[in-house]
């Protein structure tokens, strides 16, 4: 009899707890769509054809290219997203360089202005980077980094402060045993060595989500790379070049091509973060087991 019991109140918790996963299963379902809703809008609004500004119609009547071959022909989009893309390709590579190393140094080393160097970062963080944009575009335009030449200064911008955000990283090699360095240091290894032959082959997570980071940072930039470059289209990233697009004078004309433009340029950043989503979660959630 008590065994019947016990079977009955396993069964009755397995029951409850397909019920509750289900609830749980539909209510994300549902989030999803709702969260999906404006970009299955934006992709259907390109494909439209004598259409340029807002028929208030989900679905085109009429299908076609056409937003997309006049993005490519009337515009210097192409020249944005190569300024773009180039933008992102370098800040990964040099944030990731900055940021790992500030890191280990961090982790590894000991010195007396180790805990103050953290701390004043640490604040430095909390203001917001407008507060700069002045004195930088004044640097910029005298050192002829503004308008067409803004993608090389907004790489500068980009990576200058990058150090800053070792937050996650550092926690990243916190959890990796010292031991390794004191037995590579027995062995003979440089700091150097020890943290790119050593450190870096077990750092495979953090690296990537560090690239990722990097890489993405230029696409979704518009308050600092807007006042840079200066209405400029040949040093225009996708940001500044396609929000002129939404003036109240073009967005009659252009709403349907800037949609084209805004599928374009999800596709990248939205490969590139699936292909390396993995990474990004282990990074994570690696760097915050310690600070």
């Amino acid at each position: 009899m008590k065994n019947k019991t016990i079977q009955k109140s396993g069964l009755g918790a397995r029951a409850s707890r397909r019920i509750g996963n289900t609830i749980i299963y539909i209510i994300l379902t549902i989030i999803t769509l709702v969260w999906l809703f404006p970009f299955f809008g934006i992709v259907m609004e390109s494909f439209k054809v004598n259409v340029t500004g807002m028929d208030g119609e989900l679905f085109p009547e009429k299908w076609g290219l056409d937003n997309y071959t006049r993005l490519f022909n009337d515009t210097d989009f192409l020249k944005w997203f190569l300024n773009t893309a180039l933008m992102g390709v370098a800040t990964a590579f040099f944030q990731t360089l900055f940021v790992l190393s500030m890191s280990y140094a961090l982790s590894r080393l000991r010195f007396k202005a180790r805990k103050p160097l953290m701390n004043l970062m640490l604040i430095l963080g909390m203001f917001p980077g407008f507060l700069t944009m002045i004195l930088i575009y004044k640097v910029f335009s005298e050192a002829g980094l503004t308008m067409q030449m803004a993608p090389v200064g907004l790489v500068i911008v980009y990576c200058a402060s990058s150090g800053m955000g070792y937050y996650i990283s550092k926690g990243f090699f916190d959890t990796i045993p010292k031991t390794l360095d004191e037995a590579a240091r027995v062995d003979g290894a440089t700091r150097m060595q020890v943290f790119y032959k050593v450190i870096m082959p077990l750092s495979g997570s953090i690296v990537i989500y560090t690239i990722l980071m990097g890489f993405m940072a230029p696409w979704g930039d518009f308050m600092l790379a807007s006042y840079i470059i200066h209405e400029n289209s040949q040093g225009m990233s996708v940001a500044v070049g396609m929000y002129e697009w939404l003036s109240k004078t073009m967005l009659n004309t252009n709403y349907t091509m800037f949609c084209a433009a805004g599928v374009i340029v999800a596709i990248p950043v939205t490969a590139v973060f699936l292909g390396l989503q993995k990474y990004y979660v282990e990074g994570v959630t690696g760097g915050a087991v310690k600070g």
